[in-house]
């Protein structure tokens, strides 16, 4: 390969940009998204909001990265790279969730078609004839400029650890609320992240996750995926909720004590899938598609005493 083939691979590299916290044990936060696009085919820019001291038995230690920091990692990255989408997960205070929604900047624009067959779009770009996505692409001599096109924004809403240490300080969710919702194309919490924003009881069926979901919807967003992992049922159900419409997703449950990471791996999934051209309908079932092999695959795997983490290594060609 001559260098004129490495810049043409440059050319048509898509990028995506998780902004979250550092796991120390690589099973969650910016190390799971990392692996997540990077096994998709998407290189992986990073905004660290916070260091963590963890390992598999839980978060010994968490210290917030300075506001203005962060800030600067943002503008550092949206002014070089031409980013097509963004996750947001861990962002610690109601100081760096401010900081975070003014470095994203405005509101995503009104729904337009997606798929080509005229119906409403989550997404804020308008779709080619095949009904994907155009995808700004990085390699172009630092001309890529925040205004150029908009980044889909999906939300995690990570406020506690899996094994229960919170995440997340005072005034917390009123500045998520306030400032960054209104930001955001997908919303993806689980029960308990869904009932911390609302201040409701966690939501015991799916009836509860589709109304919470439609609460949650009236906050700004302009989808929300609620992840019922949590949920006691036989399956892993997810309901997409819009404004048109609530689309379900279920499959069986993978018996399985590594799961850490396994929300940042969905939410990244559900990006990465995005700049790579599909709807957001199909980008969860990528996405959900993508983490059930990552369960799989880390299912029989000891990395230390605790629950592990998923195994994100499958390589796949874009759809």
């Amino acid at each position: 390969m001559d260098r004129g083939d490495a810049s043409g691979m440059t050319m048509r590299t898509p990028i995506a940009l998780t902004i979250a916290g550092s796991d120390s044990g690589a099973g969650a936060g910016v190390q799971a998204d990392l692996k997540t696009f990077a096994a998709l085919g998407v290189y992986g820019a990073s905004v660290v909001t916070a260091l963590t001291a963890q390992n598999t038995r839980g978060v010994r230690a968490v210290h917030a990265a300075p506001p203005e920091i962060v800030a600067a990692q943002i503008e550092a990255v949206l002014e070089d790279f031409s980013v097509a989408a963004i996750k947001i997960g861990m962002l610690c205070s109601a100081e760096i969730a401010g900081v975070v929604a003014e470095g994203l900047g405005s509101p995503s624009p009104q729904p337009s078609p997606v798929n080509g067959r005229g119906s409403e779009s989550l997404l804020p770009h308008s779709p080619s004839r095949d009904g994907r996505l155009p995808t700004p692409f990085a390699g172009e001599g630092g001309r890529a400029k925040r205004g150029r096109m908009r980044a889909f924004i999906v939300y995690d809403p990570v406020m506690a650890a899996t094994s229960g240490e919170a995440l997340s300080g005072a005034g917390f969710v009123e500045a998520v609320r306030a400032k960054l919702l209104p930001l955001v194309d997908c919303l993806t919490p689980n029960l308990a992240e869904a009932a911390a924003t609302l201040g409701e009881p966690l939501a015991r069926n799916e009836e509860d996750m589709a109304r919470q979901g439609c609460a949650l919807l009236r906050l700004g967003p302009r989808a929300v995926v609620m992840k019922g992992g949590h949920l006691e049922c036989g399956e892993a159900v997810d309901l997409l909720v819009t404004a048109d419409a609530v689309h379900r997703f279920a499959a069986p449950r993978i018996a399985s004590n590594n799961l850490h990471g396994t929300g940042c791996t969905l939410s990244s999934a559900i990006a990465a899938s995005v700049v790579l051209g599909l709807a957001l309908p199909e980008a969860i079932a990528a996405a959900r598609a993508f983490v059930r092999e990552a369960i799989e695959a880390g299912r029989d795997i000891e990395l230390g005493a605790g629950p592990g983490p998923l195994i994100q290594t499958k390589l796949r060609a874009p759809p």
